[in-house]
This record gives structure tokens, C-alpha cells and sequence, in this order.
């Protein structure tokens, strides 16, 4: 016997009542996204290679050995959307979204792939649901986003959550304290983990996302880029938090929050949930005012979210999910029926019902089993002397004729 073919690992199959939760999700995202002005969009699958490694950065994880990326028959070199927020911009570039009335705020629920260890809520292929407000540097807008990403957590039932916020300044204000960063870092060097070292010139502040005892001992006492933000970025800050307190978001100032992606400035920020132990990230974002420079276009500021949705439901636990009602289950006593029966089922859900017919060969007694177990409110049963319509709740069986049932059924549902 052949072996049988396995998903790939780290991805994962979408069955029954998971499929549920995440329309549920969807339709959640769906109704606090758009109500606040948000525009679902959809990118490519795939883009340019060169979109995540000026965009993102390439001294990221995700640049440096996480992504999948694979050539075309000519020299040009495409990769599987690792993160959304690149591709919006694009597109927002692509489609001289500039010329309507800013911020464009866009929203978007899609798979992403990266090469990273499997574990828990994590995979190689997984989806997020994200939202961008392009071109508004103004603090409402941070404020905002972060508010939307609560509202939908909340929505979801995600449980133990918590906001962790800071801000990384302007990158002309980084350069500074960078350097007194690294060379923190390199008076330290023997406590510190050799990926830590090896990244001290490309981006020390990922230092601080390190798990290496050593490297956390170190950094407890590091200097904090918040006390050394520019005025201007103090004050953006500033405001984004009296925001949150007018609506009511509680939220812990973090000074040792960083994001894994090179393209944010200013806010930044990140929602995590106690229900998913030490892997307890469900979402985060921030502010990206020179990504869309950094891809080709004009200096434009931008702010966004994206959370994992595998990782929300996970922290939300078992949630109720109601089956479709079934109105109406077609059944049939031998195979000469079998074509009513087909036109009845086909009738009954062009005039809006949900029906199903028997297609697996039971015996009527077995059809009945099955419409029972389906939950159906009315079956109806076309045999030899004629149509017979139940009703499962009462048990009350009556004789009908055929082109009668929507009639007989359409008052009680």
C-alpha cells in the first residue's frame, strides 16, 4: 500500500466548525472595520522580491530566512507575501490612491507564508487580518487603529488581553541613540547571545525581543529610547495615549517594545493574550511613515495593524457555533422518486430555504434517521401514494401535494 499524502508541515486544513469561527471572525472584522470607514482590499498571492526587502528591511528575520521566494522562467524574482502591509502600500502607489481624500483606510483578511519553526498557533501558512490608514500622520489615527484591534478582539471572545505600547520615534531621532545602544551592546558582548552580536550594526534594538537570559540581564539595564525621543515625537506620543484614555483602552507604556519589521516609526504597539502561555502575541502594528519612500513613492505616513487569526481564536477558546437551520430534508421511497425529489430540494432552495436531498443511499428508514440527525424542522417523503410532509418538532405527518410544500412549510419558518 502507498504512503498517504500528508499536508506540508506547518500548514494546516480548515474543517467544520472551525470554518465557522473563522466566518464569524470575518464577519466580526468585516462590521467594526467598515463602519469605521475601512475598504476591503485583496493583493497578489506573490509579489517582487524587492517589495519585502526594501519595505521590510533586510536586515529582518523574515528578509534574512523566513520568506519563500522562487524565480520565474526570466531573471525576475518573486516571494510569497510574508506580511501585508508592503503590499498595500503598493498597491495604494500602483493605483494613485493619493489623490483621494486622505487617510485611505483599507482593510484586508488574507494568507501569508513564512519559513519559521511550527509551534502552537504559529504556522508556516497562516492568515491575518490587518488594516492600513494611509496618509495622516495625525495621533487620532494611531489611537484609532489600536482602538479597532481591541474592538475586534473583544468581538472575537480573546481572553486575558493586554496592551503593550510605545514608540520608536522618527528614524533621524534613532541615529543617536542607536549608537549609544550598540555600543551598550558591545561593552556587554560576552552576556550576550551570539545572534545578538551578530546584529549590533544591523538592528540592535532587536535586542530586546531576545529570550537569552544573558541577553535579557543585559538589556534590563539598557538605555530606553523613549527617554530619548525627539520633542516633536514625544509629543505625537503623548497624544496617542491621552486618546486611548478618552476611550477607555487600558494600556501598559512599554519601553522595551520593538516590532520585527524595520519600516515602523513612532507608535508602536501590541496586544497579547494570557490564554497562550509564553507565545502570547495575537497582534500589534504601528507607524510606517517612510515605507511607502522606501518602495519607490513620495513621503507619505501610515499606520496599521495586522493580527493572527489562528492565533485569536486559539486565545478565545471553544466558542458555540450554530449550525445552518435546516428547513427542509427530501426524501424519497425507491428510485423512481428520485427526480422529484431532486426538483423539490432544487424548488425549496431557489425560493430561500435551506433543503437537502438524501444522496447517500438509505433506506427511507434511514433517510428519516438522517434528517433527524441533521436537525431538520420538515421532511418531506415521496413514495408510491404520494407526497407526505413531517413536521419533526410535532411528529405530525399529513399527505400534500408536491407543488404544496413551500406553501404548507413557509408559515412556520
Amino acid at each position: 500500500m502507498s504512503r498517504t499524502i500528508q499536508a506540508p508541515r506547518g500548514t494546516f486544513d480548515v474543517l467544520g466548525e472551525q470554518a465557522l469561527a473563522r466566518e464569524r471572525l470575518e464577519a466580526d472584522a468585516r462590521r467594526i472595520l467598515e463602519r469605521a470607514g475601512y475598504s476591503r482590499i485583496e493583493t497578489p498571492t506573490f509579489e517582487a522580491t524587492e517589495l519585502f526587502a526594501r519595505g521590510v528591511g533586510e536586515s529582518t528575520d523574515v528578509v534574512q530566512k523566513e520568506m519563500y521566494t522562487f524565480a520565474d522562467d526570466g531573471d525576475q524574482s518573486y516571494t510569497l507575501r510574508p506580511e501585508g502591509t508592503a503590499p498595500v502600500c503598493r498597491a495604494y502607489l500602483e493605483h494613485g490612491m493619493h489623490k483621494l481624500p486622505q487617510p485611505v483606510k483599507l482593510w484586508y483578511l488574507s494568507s501569508f507564508f513564512r519559513r519559521e519553526r511550527p509551534q502552537a498557533g504559529r504556522y508556516r501558512q497562516f492568515w491575518q487580518v490587518g488594516a492600513e490608514a494611509i496618509g495622516s500622520d495625525d495621533p487620532a489615527v494611531d489611537a484609532e487603529i489600536v482602538l479597532l484591534l481591541a474592538e475586534l478582539l473583544e468581538a472575537v471572545g480573546t481572553k486575558g488581553v493586554r496592551l503593550r505600547i510605545g514608540s520608536l520615534g522618527s528614524p533621524e531621532a534613532r541615529v543617536a541613540y542607536r549608537e549609544q545602544l550598540q555600543g551598550y551592546l558591545r561593552a556587554h558582548e560576552a552576556e550576550l547571545s551570539a545572534e545578538v552580536v551578530s546584529r549590533i550594526d544591523l538592528n540592535p534594538l532587536r535586542a530586546f525581543d531576545a529570550d537569552h537570559p544573558g541577553t535579557r540581564r543585559v538589556m534590563e539595564r539598557a538605555p530606553r529610547l523613549l527617554d530619548a525621543l525627539a520633542p516633536e515625537d514625544a509629543e505625537h506620543f503623548a497624544e496617542v495615549l491621552a486618546f486611548l484614555d478618552a476611550a477607555g483602552l487600558a494600556h501598559e507604556v512599554d519601553t522595551t517594545l520593538v516590532r520585527g519589521l524595520d519600516y515602523y516609526t513612532r507608535t508602536v504597539f501590541e496586544f497579547t493574550s494570557d490564554a497562550l502561555g509564553a507565545q502570547s502575541g495575537v497582534g500589534g502594528g504601528g507607524r510606517y511613515d517612510g515605507l511607502i519612500e522606501q518602495i519607490g513613492g513620495p513621503h507619505t505616513p501610515g499606520m496599521g495593524f495586522a493580527a493572527g487569526v489562528e492565533r485569536m481564536l486559539m486565545a478565545a477558546g471553544a466558542q458555540p457555533t450554530a449550525p445552518v437551520p435546516l428547513d427542509l430534508y427530501v426524501a424519497y421511497a425507491g428510485a423512481s422518486h428520485r427526480a422529484a425529489a431532486f426538483r423539490l430540494a432544487a424548488d425549496a432552495r431557489r425560493a430561500g430555504h435551506a433543503a437537502r436531498l438524501e444522496l447517500g443511499g438509505r433506506s427511507l428508514k434511514g433517510q428519516l434517521k438522517q434528517a433527524d440527525r441533521s436537525g431538520a424542522r420538515y421532511v418531506a417523503i415521496l413514495g408510491d401514494e404520494g407526497t407526505s410532509l413531517k413536521d419533526m418538532e410535532t411528529g405530525e405527518q399529513r399527505t400534500v401535494e408536491p407543488d404544496t410544500v413551500m406553501h404548507h412549510i413557509r408559515g412556520d419558518l
